[in-house]
């Protein structure tokens, strides 16, 4: 049995002990075998629900049931998969294609333990507690599910690469005693967290509930170092978005280890120190990290819809397609081919003569068209002070090299500088590469860092792009230490101030964020602008532009 199947495995358990408390799991896999034995230890014996692939709002959450309400001539309501739930363990399969809608309200779920909406004029309130696994069937070019869903679910496997000669019968169930985590504990796996570079802080007290059930199926009191390396192995490995920064150079001193009288294995922990503690707990998340651990954080979160430059099915623009069953409300109804599906079943329906055509749910038919869905891409970056023509330099190289892929992928570019006492748009968007080198050359840098009117700026640019039907993303390459104040006035507490003003306003219009770190190593000031504006973080240390347009095109 190879080591990824035995902690999926251990996950399994965990999640079939107490799925309430941690949220699920995301699974990436494909279906087969792999994932149906996994699926059945999860379960503990008993039945998981799916969540049908490509759910609507109405099924999921309830609502005025459409075809009951036509045959009734009166509004018949339907309850919804949530609040059927009842304390069990739900699979999503597909989940990365599930629509931002859904998600969300996925998360309000997990997050208040009820469902709560008003929907065609039915208003909808139940409880809705339930455990979730997530499955992932995306390949490596295509978007990961929802970030906001993906951290509320404790537990990430991927069963990838596990083949089916690599598994083994396990047994179903085990009995779980109560286990609680001290305050040492918790701050190990926070402090491992914060190396990873994880903002979130789900994180970790999501892996301290995955060490006390791992200890309580262990049958002890309080989880050890072991129970902490496997809650730092599944939950906060995964979650990772950089490697952790080198100690600093120090003379290491070399101390003999006090002899004891007890087996190490009993005398073990009581040895341990908390840097010790945290040292393993960090060991044990390193060796699982991924090699390219860049191009799978730029990848991670983005929502299943809207990719640019793919060739989507649309409910609302595009190229017409033949109609298909579906909800009126979710697009346009073609009424001819609904007439023509409701008709040959009249004398089954019982239809006098002269009476309406008796239409059931089943018989709305959708209009649907096909469209390629383009990106503009909105460079943010910081031009100020002495690095400022080092900066320039390794963007001008980045946009140079995504334009030569525009044509392909049909990509537009925009750069935004800011400097001195405020931002200006240097490059208007555009898909050419010789205007974009004429304008690109000779552009100017020094003085302060306007941060917050250069987000504003992008933010501009990017709504605008947006209302022209591109799919936008605003990319910020800046060490995050803003000094120039958005009304133009010199100093860094207004400044940084503005600037995470202006970073909420990018998380409230929901565009897609990546804040490149610039700084020579990861920069706190950066990091939290990433965290406030709900932004992918990538720090790049010394980034050329190759490293640059790779970041950009993985995040897209």
């Amino acid at each position: 049995m190879s080591e990824v199947w035995a902690d999926a495995v251990v996950a399994a358990r965990i999640l079939a002990a107490d799925p309430l408390r941690i949220g699920g799991a995301v699974v990436k896999a494909r279906p087969g075998p792999v994932l149906d034995a996994w699926l059945a230890i999860a379960g503990g014996g008993k039945r998981l629900r799916r969540i049908p692939a490509g759910v609507g709002e109405d099924r999921l959450l309830g609502g005025l049931d459409l075809g009951a309400t036509l045959a009734a001539g009166r509004p018949v309501a339907q309850a919804g998969i949530l609040a059927e739930s009842d304390g069990g363990v739900l699979v999503l399969p597909m989940a990365e294609r599930a629509t931002r809608a859904v998600a969300a309200y996925l998360c309000s779920a997990l997050d208040l333990g009820a469902v709560a909406a008003h929907r065609d004029g039915v208003s909808i309130s139940a409880p809705a507690r339930f455990g979730l696994i997530a499955i992932d069937e995306s390949t490596d070019e295509e978007a990961g599910i929802a970030e906001a869903l993906a951290d509320r679910l404790a537990l990430h496997i991927d069963l990838s690469d596990v083949a089916i000669g690599d598994i083994a019968d396990e047994k179903l169930g085990d009995d779980t005693d109560n286990a609680t985590a001290t305050r040492e504990h918790l701050e190990t796996l926070t402090g491992v967290a914060l190396s990873l570079g994880i903002g979130s802080l789900r994180a970790p007290i999501l892996a301290v509930r995955v060490a006390e059930i791992a200890a309580g199926l262990a049958g002890q009191g309080v989880p050890d170092a072991d129970d902490l390396s496997l809650a730092a192995r599944l939950v906060l490995a995964p979650r990772a978005t950089r490697m952790p920064a080198p100690p600093e150079d120090e003379e290491e001193a070399v101390e003999e280890e006090p002899e004891t009288d007890q087996p190490p294995d009993q005398a073990e922990d009581e040895r341990l120190t908390p840097d010790q503690l945290d040292e393993i707990v960090l060991e044990a998340a390193l060796a699982v990290l991924p090699d390219d651990l860049l191009k799978s954080t730029a990848k991670r979160g983005a929502a299943g819809e809207g990719r640019a430059g793919a060739s989507e099915i649309s409910l609302r623009r595009g190229r017409p397609l033949t109609s298909r069953k579906g909800d009126p409300r979710q697009g346009r109804l073609d009424v001819l081919a609904t007439l023509r599906a409701a008709v040959p079943w009249q004398r089954l329906r019982g239809r006098k003569p002269g009476a309406p055509i008796a239409i059931r749910r089943d018989d709305f038919m959708v209009k649907r068209f096909r469209h390629n869905t383009e990106s503009a891409m909105v460079f943010v970056v910081d031009a100020s002070g002495s690095a400022a023509a080092q900066r320039l330099g390794e963007v001008k190289g980045a946009i140079e090299l995504l334009l030569g892929e525009a044509y392909v992928r049909r990509d537009t570019i925009a750069l935004v500088t800011m400097r001195g006492e405020g931002a200006e748009l240097a490059l208007p968007p555009t898909k050419a590469l010789a205007a974009a080198k004429r304008r690109l050359a000779g552009l100017p840098g020094g003085g302060g860092t306007p941060m917050a009117s250069g987000i504003d700026l992008g933010i501009v640019s990017a709504l605008d792009a947006k209302r022209r039907g591109f799919a936008p993303t605003l990319i910020l390459l800046t060490d995050g230490k803003a000094n120039i104040a958005r009304d133009g006035t010199p100093g860094r507490p207004q400044a940084m101030e503005d600037a995470l003003q202006s970073a909420r306003m990018v998380r409230a219009t929901g565009i897609d964020t990546i804040l490149i770190d610039t700084s020579p190593r990861p920069n706190a000031a950066a990091e939290t602008l990433a965290q406030e504006m709900g932004a992918r973080y990538a720090p790049l240390p010394f980034a050329d532009a190759r490293r640059v347009s790779d970041a950009v095109r993985g995040a897209l």
